[in-house]
């Protein structure tokens, strides 16, 4: 696979591995990320994993366009043995009531009953395969292909944090109070953003995610315990595939 490098400013550089949505591409991009962070690259300050590029930001003080791209370029020949490895979340999911304003208008326009709609959503494991729109959030896939409905033709002003949305093959967890345009269906207790965490985001590029059902009664439960700091997701460690 050819790799593209294009400038990004005179403080970093984008290493895009194709044009299109793909885990095993995906894959090679948090290689690399794993790559480039691992061997700290002289002069290399961050660096943002999305979809199919890799964006990294450098120092044009202590290193030059050039010199990072040959890094690079030396890392790609490694890409294949570098270990990348995630976490598995297993995420508390409300399907219920007014946890799950979009569920029936998704059921009809998949063709099928909200019970069916929810057995296919909870029964997949997601890739995470970038953060972004707003800080923490988890674009995540891929979505069962009855469930893989365009946006809304009438995005919401406000959607609530902790709202479980699909859209266009995706889903996802708003971690913060925003505007969306996803279909909402279902809801969880968890926080997925905490400015107050040493990892603010809970999610990261390469983890997975599980969605577990449970009543309004054991959300109500879950989210008094995330309040008081007493509630542990349960998550265990995963390697790439």
């Amino acid at each position: 696979m050819t790799v593209r490098f294009l400038p990004s400013g005179d403080t970093a550089v984008v290493a895009e591995f194709g044009d299109r949505i793909d885990r095993a591409l995906n894959q090679r991009v948090l290689r690399l990320n794993a790559a480039v962070r691992a061997a700290r690259v002289p002069g290399v300050v961050e660096t943002l994993p999305t979809f199919r590029s890799l964006l990294v930001h450098y120092d044009p003080l202590a290193t030059r366009n050039a010199d990072v791209i040959a890094a690079i370029e030396r890392l790609l020949a490694l890409d294949e043995t570098v270990a990348q490895s995630g976490t598995l979340w297993r995420i508390p999911a409300c399907y219920e009531g007014t946890h799950a304003p979009d569920l029936e208008e998704v059921a009809q326009r998949a063709g099928l009953a909200a019970d069916e709609v929810i057995r296919l959503h909870s029964g997949t494991q997601y890739q995470v395969y970038m953060i972004g729109f707003s800080p923490g959030f988890p674009y995540m896939g891929d979505v069962p292909a009855p469930l893989a409905l365009p946006r809304r033709t009438d995005p919401r002003v406000r959607v609530p944090a902790g709202s479980i949305a699909i859209a266009a093959g995706m889903t996802a967890v708003y971690p913060v109070e925003s505007p969306g345009g996803w279909h909402l269906i279902g809801s969880t207790p968890v926080r997925f953003f905490d400015v107050s965490a040493p990892q603010p985001a809970l999610l990261a590029p390469g983890d997975r995610v599980l969605f577990e059902p449970v009543d309004e009664s054991e959300y109500e439960r879950i989210g008094a315990a995330v309040a008081t700091g007493e509630y542990r997701m349960p998550s265990e460690a995963v390697a790439a595939t």
